[in-house]
């Protein structure tokens, strides 16, 4: 039986980490800025506001909707995305909790 190191860690860590993964980019930064700002948006206009090719918009489209930051829906042949309003609120939950106990440690004499 093989073990995986992130076995090792709680779900909410591995949660946390696949959506910090997500965000890694700048390019997927300013998509989920986009999806913010308009809420809802063709796949085709968010390759617009982008320089970047549709196919590597659409590739990082799906990163982020693995990692559970937005959402889409097919109608016809465009796809509609949008902000994961749950998988967004457990990001926002993560820095939060990291924020709190970045206060209960700023007596660090280091």
């Amino acid at each position: 039986m093989t073990f995986s190191k992130t076995e090792a860690f709680t779900e909410k860590q591995q949660a946390f980490a696949r959506m910090a993964k997500a965000l890694s980019h700048p390019a997927r930064i300013a998509i989920v800025e986009h999806l913010l700002k308009v809420g809802t948006c063709i796949s085709g206009d968010i390759a617009l506001e982008l320089p970047l090719a549709r196919a590597t918009v659409s590739q990082h489209l799906q990163e982020l909707k693995a990692a559970g930051l937005i959402q889409g829906s097919i109608d016809g042949q465009k796809v509609c995305y949008c902000i994961n309003n749950e998988g967004f609120n457990e990001l926002l939950e993560h820095f939060t909790a990291f924020k709190t106990l970045a206060y209960q440690s700023q007596n660090c004499i280091c």
